[in-house]
């Protein structure tokens, strides 16, 4: 890990500068314990209220943690509640039809994620007896769960001392561990994090790692940029996904639309109209009625 150096770390700008030894001498229980206390610490003052974390539904959950791929807090949180109102466990979410979920999750952008989430109640009801799995094995084998996800429901559903790892958790673990490194690998991180677990109150700590995730990425510059896994997210504007985007709102209002009418409402460029229009097609999210195109 190389010689020993100093990291300083905030709680926020009013406090004051927390050394931490290096990753080497960090391992070390005496320094597990004090990373684990800033850490929940800062959690008792500072965490954040959000309506995912007051359940252990793992239904709720599940639902939280397809909403949270690459979609910001704030934009998830009204239609989290939306979601939950209209479709508040497996039962009603399986039976519904595509169109009525793809209305609620209008918003929240990347809508193969509410098909993916609709047919992974499906399964749920189908086999797994109207019961989210409590195993990340069993969970992988639902559809658009990955092992991400299979984890954090392990731990937010059921407290299970699984290993965790998304961009917040890199921030601190590159903050703390690896100042001053770039491209850090994953490899190199899993180590500390399982090492550093607290594993008496899993769901907790990871709530709390993730809120100090983002209080760094608002104070020191997004350690996370740091990670090998960092990438720049490509404009959305002018993108293949604003089409996307684009044709399922339309849709939603019309219920049917020719080929010629999506083209002219979007604006775009007809071949990438249609390119997109048949990729919506082979996944399920379009359909063809006739001449025209329509939700499931």
């Amino acid at each position: 890990m190389g010689s020993c150096r100093i990291i300083y770390i905030w709680y926020n700008k009013n406090d004051m500068k927390q050394p931490v030894r290096s990753a080497s001498d960090s391992l070390a229980e005496d320094g597990v314990s004090r990373f684990q206390k800033i850490i929940l610490d800062h959690y008792r003052r500072y965490g954040r209220d959000l309506p995912w974390r007051t359940t252990t539904d793992a239904y709720r959950i599940l639902v939280s943690e397809f909403m949270l791929q690459q979609t910001q807090v704030d934009r998830v949180l009204p239609k989290y509640q939306e979601f939950i109102g209209r479709f508040p466990d497996p039962a009603a979410l399986a039976r519904a039809p595509l169109q009525q979920v793809l209305e609620a999750w209008s918003g929240l952008g990347y809508n193969r994620r509410a098909q993916a989430l609709k047919k992974c109640a499906e399964t749920i009801m189908e086999h797994c007896g109207g019961k989210v799995p409590d195993s990340q094995d069993e969970l992988e084998q639902l559809p658009g769960i990955g092992p991400y996800t299979a984890r954090a429901v392990c731990v937010f559903a059921y407290n299970q001392p699984s290993i965790v790892i998304e961009t917040n958790i890199r921030a601190v673990y590159i903050h703390f561990f690896f100042a001053g490194q770039t491209s850090v690998p994953d490899g190199d991180l899993l180590p500390f994090i399982e090492k550093t677990l607290y594993r008496r109150n899993p769901r907790r700590w990871y709530n709390a790692l993730m809120d100090y995730g983002v209080m760094l990425k608002k104070t020191c510059c997004n350690p996370a940029r740091n990670s090998a896994r960092h990438a720049r997210q490509s404009p959305f504007k002018g993108s293949n996904r604003e089409i996307r985007g684009m044709i399922i709102k339309m849709l939603l209002v019309h219920q049917a639309c020719t080929t010629a009418m999506l083209i002219k409402k979007t604006g775009k460029e007809p071949q990438r109209v249609k390119a997109v229009l048949q990729q919506l097609l082979e996944e399920g999210l379009v359909k063809r009625q006739g001449s025209r195109i329509a939700l499931p």
